[in-house]
């Protein structure tokens, strides 16, 4: 073998070793091994193997490890493990154990592990049972018994429970809970004059409830931040019972104008039916006129004098008419 092939072999040799090394490192995590060991960390390299082997990321569990070690946590790599494959974040609740360790607050792996997989923060639950949370209620309106609005604004001290974390109720039950009491406490006064007096009433009132109870939190405090008066919402409802009951007065109103119409309606009916009725008669008087003259009954001259009687009282008419129409133009000048 010739000098030029003899390199050209060991450059293949070198580019393979690279190749197969490189392979190596990204599938054995040998760093990350070797990151333990110099943390005290005993963990095998079978371990890491066995981990990409399963589908876990070794970083996501050795850091997290490390970190609970030199915090003097003792916790498995199993427990980790198992934790991360169920879907949980191993880093939230290793930072959690060490914040509850340091703040002496009894928390163990498995109950950090539950609350974290209920899909808690509970790290944010261990800062919150060291540091508490204040809660701002959005503005409560409420009616005292003299009918005036009053709008209540309340700042609620809130500690975290850790005990119920899981299956208790959130921050927004507080809320509700909240301006439930102070509704009820509002409307049991006399006059919103009491409440702007004694605003402290309220968070004593509302205090005594325990509406904390199978809820994550304990309330510590609520206080008044802020009360306003509204509306005359016991005057506006009588302006509205007033126009309601014009309304259906005038409605019973339209009725009884629409039944007298009605009514005069069918008079109207009446009276032409008995027009009628006097126009039917009055018709049969040229009848029995003739037949009292075929009869014999009645005479000629009769005849004529009853047709000048008729005549004479048409003109008395007329002339009644005449001196009434002048009478009332007199008047009307």
């Amino acid at each position: 073998m010739n000098m030029p092939e003899t390199i050209l072999f060991i450059m293949m040799l070198v580019i393979v070793a690279i190749i197969v090394l490189a392979i190596i490192l990204t599938f054995v995590p040998l760093g990350l091994w070797i990151s333990a060991l110099a943390a005290g960390v005993k963990i095998g390299i079978f371990n890491l193997i066995g981990m990409r082997l399963r589908r876990v990321i070794p970083s996501r569990i050795i850091n997290p490890l490390i970190k609970a070690t030199k915090a003097g946590l003792d916790i498995s790599v199993d427990k980790l493990e198992a934790h991360y494959l169920a879907g949980g974040n191993v880093d939230r609740v290793i930072n959690a154990l060490i914040a509850a360790q340091r703040a002496n607050i009894p928390l163990e792996f498995e109950r950090a592990a539950a609350i974290d997989l209920a899909g808690r923060d509970v790290l944010q639950a261990v800062q919150m049972s060291v540091n508490p949370k204040v809660i701002e209620t959005p503005k409560v309106s409420a009616v005292a018994k003299d009918g005036i609005e009053v709008m209540v604004k309340a700042r609620v001290t809130v500690r975290a429970n850790i005990d119920r974390l899981v299956g208790g109720a959130g921050e927004e039950t507080i809320l509700a809970r909240v301006g439930e009491g102070i509704v009820t406490t509002v409307g049991s006064a006399e006059s919103h004059k009491e409440v702007l007096e004694n605003p402290d009433r309220i968070s004593q009132t509302v205090l005594n409830k325990s509406l904390h109870a199978g809820t994550a939190f304990e309330i510590l405090s609520i206080d008044i931040a802020d009360v306003d008066v509204g509306r005359n919402i016991g005057a506006q409802l009588q302006i509205d019972q007033a126009e309601a009951d014009k309304r259906i007065a005038q409605a019973k109103a339209e009725e009884r104008r629409a039944m007298a119409v009605a009514k005069e309606q069918e008079m109207r009916a009446a009276v032409q039916e008995m027009r009628a009725k006097v126009v039917e008669a009055e018709a049969e008087i040229p009848k029995a006129i003739a037949a009292a003259l075929r009869e014999g009954k009645l005479g000629v001259m009769d005849y004529y004098n009853m047709k000048n009687i008729i005549a004479d009282t048409q003109m008395r008419d007329s002339i009644a008419r005449m001196g009434r129409e002048d009478t009332s133009s007199e008047d009307k000048k």
